[in-house]
């Protein structure tokens, strides 16, 4: 990384697969990071606040003169269904985080340079086969409205001079975590399938590309706004399903209807499971990013 980003690099969030394996490569790069986590800290470094009350951090200090934050919070959106009160939680775990965490950087006599805030290509809504692009319109239901919300959030930073993007993530795929996390039992079992239709987008990224953008946009100070961490060929679940079962050896002939998706998993199966959402990295290509896994059969040889 250039040496004028040797600066200190707020990481809040950081306890998922994305924010373990960005701290993880701060840390081969020798580039400090302060960690904000809601528990007592363990280590030198880490920082203990409560975004959910008035005075969130103790020492505000501790906030001033780094080069750049990086806001990754948000509760699973997989790991329960979609209750009135589990929504709740959702939408306060990340669009409450982000007004608390903009707050305090204004508050900062030397506010870091720019904010990268996680959002998500569910911005976009359920859009059919229509090719996605950072221009295109936000889509409508309940991840559209959430995001939508999350990123207006975080723009507010604007107006301390910092540069906001908003990491419009794709399904990362990654062999430690993640989406294949729960699919590999499933299919290494030889009872994977395509979900219902297997007509709709699935907009993807490999791990290891996602960690080099955000190290990239972190350099680049062209980049500002919505950037979609998406690989350039998108792939129908239909095409991904097939694309592990040749990766696993493993046939994936079991498909599962919308209806029994519908029963079991509630509204995330039209959310998230069943909603087609065809997204390009645009403005990344436009900027001169290369990816490394550009199409998923390469990226699921590299992860398994």
């Amino acid at each position: 990384m250039a040496e004028r980003f040797r600066e200190a690099v707020l990481v809040s969030g950081g306890s998922g697969l994305v924010g373990t394996s960005l701290l993880r490569s701060f840390l081969a790069d020798r580039i400090q990071t302060v960690q904000l986590i809601r528990k007592k800290p363990d280590r030198a470094g880490v920082l203990c606040w409560n975004p959910d009350i008035p005075e969130p951090l103790e020492d505000l200090s501790r906030l001033e003169g780094l080069n750049a934050a990086i806001h990754l919070s948000g509760a699973n959106l997989s790991s329960h269904r979609w209750t009135a009160a589990y929504k709740r939680e959702i939408v306060e775990s990340r669009v409450g985080t982000t007004r608390t965490l903009v707050n305090l950087l204004k508050q900062l006599n030397r506010p870091p340079k720019c904010l990268l805030c996680a959002s998500a290509v569910g911005i976009y809504g359920d859009r059919g086969d229509e090719v996605l692009m950072e221009s295109s319109s936000p889509g409508q239901g309940f991840l559209a409205d959430t995001c939508r919300a999350w990123e207006a959030e975080a723009d507010r930073a604007t107006d301390a001079g910092i540069r906001v993007v908003h990491l419009r993530f794709g399904v990362v795929l990654a062999g430690e975590g993640g989406a294949l996390k729960q699919m590999l039992p499933i299919f290494r079992a030889g009872l994977g399938g395509q979900l219902g239709s297997g007509r709709q987008w699935m907009s993807w990224i490999a791990l290891n590309d996602l960690i080099r953008a955000v190290m990239y946009i972190l350099q680049t100070d062209s980049l500002n706004g919505p950037v979609n961490l998406v690989a350039p060929i998108p792939v129908t679940n239909r095409e991904f399903t097939h694309a592990l079962g040749l990766a696993l050896h493993r046939p994936t002939s079991l498909p599962v209807p919308a209806f029994a998706l519908r029963a079991a998993f509630g509204e995330i199966a039209d959310g998230a499971l069943l909603a087609s959402v065809r997204v390009v990295p645009e403005r990344l290509a436009a900027s001169g990013f290369h990816f490394d896994f550009p199409e998923i059969h390469g990226a699921l040889r590299s992860i398994l």
